[in-house]
């Protein structure tokens, strides 16, 4: 079954960094673009940044210069660098990917984690 797991949200003061992991697992046969979004309470789901497997990114206005988005394709997995974070980035995290899949070959679709909980508060 594939699937993918998103780590390493949490509580932390405004100003603080955290580090998102999302890794992929299963019978993948490749994986294309993986990306986070979130999702503030009372608020629509919003892209926060992607990335392409030729590693093109993309990010929204409100983290530019102060989130990376990356991925180690060996490993499957895309991560989320936070800094300088702000109350407003409070949410939950969700990462994505479109990939083909023993279930989609040949063609893709669009994989869903879990979701990781950021909360920014002092």
């Amino acid at each position: 079954q594939v699937q993918l797991v998103e780590s390493g949200g949490g509580l932390v003061q405004p100003g603080g960094s955290l580090r998102l992991s999302c890794a992929a697992s299963g019978r993948i046969f490749s994986i294309n673009t993986m990306a986070w979004y979130r999702q503030a309470p009372g608020k629509a789901r919003e892209l926060v940044a992607d990335i392409t497997s030729g590693a093109n990114t993309n990010y929204a206005d409100s983290v530019k210069g102060r989130f990376t988005i990356s991925r180690d394709n060996a490993k499957n997995t895309v991560y989320l660098q936070m800094y300088s974070l702000k109350p407003e980035a409070t949410a939950v995290y969700y990462c994505c990917a479109d990939m083909t899949t023993s279930t989609t070959w040949p063609g893709q679709s669009r994989y869903w984690g879990q979701g990781t909980q950021v909360a920014v508060s002092s």
